[in-house]
């Protein structure tokens, strides 16, 4: 069955649906016929993608914390899902530095209020629990596996690392998959650095160039000039969360445990790299380093994704330039004032056509 054939239907429930990915993936559950509701905080950029694609008006959006667990418990038994995609966090490593407490109750403990009410749950049948790449101990340069060693130096990252183990423990402790009748299938998915239309995050490059270059109209800075990450258009990695969720709807005891989502190897390249070929594809912009150094941030991330392309038949659809690509042509459709539902949704059914995934 194809992945549209089998989210038709299906009661979903994202937690972080107002951020950046969570809005895109709620655009492709509500476009293949889900029935989807969210749990998250309210947006906080403006604009900001859940906004401009109205999705307040086609899904039951539940604005609170994810750290109360009480209102969290109740939209749970309100909404019934089959299958929940956990996304909300503290995502941003630079503000962890800021606010540890913050970004530890919110990354850790949220983690654990999201299991917790799945445990509780009689509907829940599948669900995965998105980290991040930054959750391996730096080594030696090579793409992470992953069975390599988790560890994370920034509080960030380390809060990431710790959902992971909470993850691990509610899987081993109460949805063993070895178990006669486990009842729910549990994996997380780990991606690298996401591109594309509606992001305007704070510390983020592809945002900061948005900004620069068709709102300021001023030179982009870069702090990290060097620093090597798995670039990846936001469509990508999603479509790995639909396909985890689908083999864990179904019972696929080897869907459970930690999947990596990155892109080919030509795309790890440096924030300089990427900031010069965004500047080529829209035919303006300058840039000027500034860095700081009061806030360690990893140099160099790479993730191995022969896992996903093995065994669940994943592939990243989009190179970097298709990716930059498709990015500017998003954000060019909205600052001149065009419908971006129409250019989501194209770029969504376009995906889905290269990738197969009718």
């Amino acid at each position: 069955m194809s992945l549209a054939g089998f989210f038709s239907g299906k009661r979903v429930l994202i937690t972080g649906h107002t951020g950046f990915k969570g809005a895109w993936l709620c655009q492709i559950l509500i476009g293949i016929g889900a029935k989807v509701s969210g749990y998250s905080l309210a947006p906080n950029t403006k604009p900001d993608l859940y906004d401009v694609l109205g999705l307040e008006k086609k899904m039951a959006g539940h604005i609170s914390d994810i750290r109360d667990y009480k209102t969290l418990s109740e939209v749970f038994k309100q909404e019934s899902p089959e299958i929940v995609f956990h996304l909300a966090a503290q995502p941003l490593v630079r503000d962890s530095y800021d606010d540890p407490l913050y970004t530890f109750s919110t990354n850790v403990m949220g983690t654990a209020n999201v299991l917790e009410c799945i445990r509780q749950s009689h509907d829940v049948k599948a669900a995965v629990i998105v980290t991040t790449d930054k959750v391996y101990e730096s080594k030696d340069g090579r793409p992470h596996k992953e069975t390599d060693q988790l560890g994370g130096y920034d509080p960030y990252s380390s809060s990431k690392v710790c959902a992971e183990h909470v993850t691990r423990s509610y899987v081993r402790s109460f949805f063993n998959p070895q178990n006669p009748e486990p009842g729910t299938f549990i994996a997380s998915a780990r991606a690298g650095n996401v591109i594309g239309g509606g992001d305007w995050s704070k510390d983020r490059l592809a945002p900061d160039i948005v900004r620069s270059v068709f709102e300021k109209n001023e030179r982009i800075t870069l702090r990290n000039p060097s620093a090597i990450r798995p670039w990846q258009h936001v469509l990508d990695p999603l479509f790995g969360y639909l396909m985890l969720a689908k083999r864990l709807y179904e019972s696929d005891k080897s869907a459970v445990g930690a999947w990596n989502f990155a892109p080919e190897k030509s795309s790890f390249i440096t924030a300089e790299e990427l900031v010069k070929k965004t500047i080529r594809l829209i035919g303006k912009g300058a840039y000027s380093v500034k860095s700081d150094e009061t806030k360690h941030e990893t140099g160099m991330l790479k993730l191995d994704a022969s896992k996903a392309k093995k065994e669940l038949g994943w592939k990243p659809v989009l190179g970097i330039d298709e990716s930059l690509r498709w990015t500017l042509e998003w954000y060019k459709s909205f600052y001149k004032g065009d419908d971006v539902v129409d250019i989501t949704n194209a770029q969504i059914g376009s995906y889905m056509e290269i990738g197969g995934y009718g």
